[in-house]
Protein backbone atom coordinates (compact mmCIF):
# COMPACT_ATOMS: atom_id res chain seq x y z
CA UNK A 1 0.00 0.00 0.00
CA UNK A 2 1.34 3.44 -0.91
CA UNK A 3 1.84 6.27 1.55
CA UNK A 4 -1.08 8.69 1.74
CA UNK A 5 -0.71 11.91 -0.25
CA UNK A 6 -1.58 14.26 2.61
CA UNK A 7 1.39 12.96 4.64
CA UNK A 8 3.88 13.62 1.84
CA UNK A 9 7.08 11.68 1.14
CA UNK A 10 9.08 10.29 4.05
CA UNK A 11 12.54 11.81 4.37
CA UNK A 12 14.65 11.38 7.49
CA UNK A 13 15.23 14.74 9.22
CA UNK A 14 18.96 14.08 9.52
CA UNK A 15 19.24 13.78 5.71
CA UNK A 16 17.43 17.09 5.18
CA UNK A 17 19.70 18.82 7.72
CA UNK A 18 22.83 17.44 6.02
CA UNK A 19 21.62 18.60 2.58
CA UNK A 20 20.78 22.11 3.86
CA UNK A 21 24.18 22.32 5.56
CA UNK A 22 26.00 21.27 2.37
CA UNK A 23 24.18 23.82 0.20
CA UNK A 24 25.86 26.62 2.18
CA UNK A 25 29.35 25.10 1.98
CA UNK A 26 31.65 25.62 -1.03
CA UNK A 27 33.29 22.19 -0.49
CA UNK A 28 30.96 19.53 -1.94
CA UNK A 29 31.87 16.23 -0.30
CA UNK A 30 29.40 13.32 -0.60
CA UNK A 31 26.90 13.01 2.24
CA UNK A 32 27.01 9.71 4.16
CA UNK A 33 23.53 8.39 4.92
CA UNK A 34 22.22 5.21 6.49
CA UNK A 35 18.55 5.92 5.75
CA UNK A 36 17.71 3.66 2.80
CA UNK A 37 13.99 4.18 3.44
CA UNK A 38 14.07 7.94 2.76
CA UNK A 39 12.44 9.18 -0.43
CA UNK A 40 14.48 11.25 -2.88
CA UNK A 41 12.94 14.72 -3.24
CA UNK A 42 13.69 17.42 -5.87
CA UNK A 43 15.94 19.32 -3.41
CA UNK A 44 18.45 16.44 -3.63
CA UNK A 45 19.05 16.67 -7.41
CA UNK A 46 22.75 17.14 -8.20
CA UNK A 47 23.96 16.17 -4.72
CA UNK A 48 26.28 13.20 -4.14
CA UNK A 49 25.42 10.67 -1.45
CA UNK A 50 27.16 7.65 0.04
CA UNK A 51 24.39 5.14 0.83
CA UNK A 52 25.17 2.36 3.30
CA UNK A 53 24.14 -1.09 2.09
CA UNK A 54 24.99 -2.99 5.27
CA UNK A 55 28.63 -3.57 4.39
CA UNK A 56 29.98 -0.54 2.55
CA UNK A 57 28.94 2.86 1.24
CA UNK A 58 27.75 3.02 -2.38
CA UNK A 59 28.38 6.38 -4.16
CA UNK A 60 25.29 7.86 -5.84
CA UNK A 61 24.74 11.22 -7.54
CA UNK A 62 21.05 12.08 -7.62
CA UNK A 63 19.52 12.93 -11.01
CA UNK A 64 16.02 14.08 -11.91
CA UNK A 65 14.99 10.54 -12.88
CA UNK A 66 15.57 9.35 -9.30
CA UNK A 67 13.06 11.74 -7.70
CA UNK A 68 10.24 9.82 -6.00
CA UNK A 69 12.28 6.65 -5.51
CA UNK A 70 13.91 5.46 -2.27
CA UNK A 71 17.66 5.65 -1.64
CA UNK A 72 17.74 1.91 -0.98
CA UNK A 73 16.76 1.14 -4.57
CA UNK A 74 20.13 2.40 -5.79
CA UNK A 75 22.31 0.54 -3.27
CA UNK A 76 21.71 -3.22 -3.56
CA UNK A 77 22.37 -5.25 -0.41
CA UNK A 78 23.06 -8.59 -2.08
CA UNK A 79 25.78 -9.50 -4.55
CA UNK A 80 25.01 -12.20 -7.13
CA UNK A 81 28.16 -14.06 -8.16
CA UNK A 82 26.46 -16.36 -10.65
CA UNK A 83 26.00 -20.08 -10.55
CA UNK A 84 29.11 -22.10 -9.90
CA UNK A 85 30.55 -24.19 -12.74
CA UNK A 86 30.27 -27.27 -10.49
CA UNK A 87 26.48 -26.90 -10.44
CA UNK A 88 26.33 -26.70 -14.23
CA UNK A 89 28.57 -29.73 -14.65
CA UNK A 90 26.53 -31.80 -12.18
CA UNK A 91 23.33 -30.85 -13.96
CA UNK A 92 24.73 -31.96 -17.33
CA UNK A 93 26.06 -35.25 -15.92
CA UNK A 94 22.80 -35.91 -14.10
CA UNK A 95 20.82 -35.47 -17.31
CA UNK A 96 23.03 -37.94 -19.17
CA UNK A 97 22.63 -40.58 -16.47
CA UNK A 98 18.85 -40.40 -16.52
CA UNK A 99 18.81 -40.91 -20.29
CA UNK A 100 20.99 -44.05 -19.97
CA UNK A 101 18.58 -45.61 -17.46
CA UNK A 102 15.61 -45.37 -19.84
Amino acid sequence: MARSIWKGPFVEESVIKKVDKQKNEPNKKPIKIWSRKSTIIPDFVGISFLIYNGKKFIPITVSEDMVGHKFGEFAPTRQFFGHTPADKKAKEDGGAKTEDKK
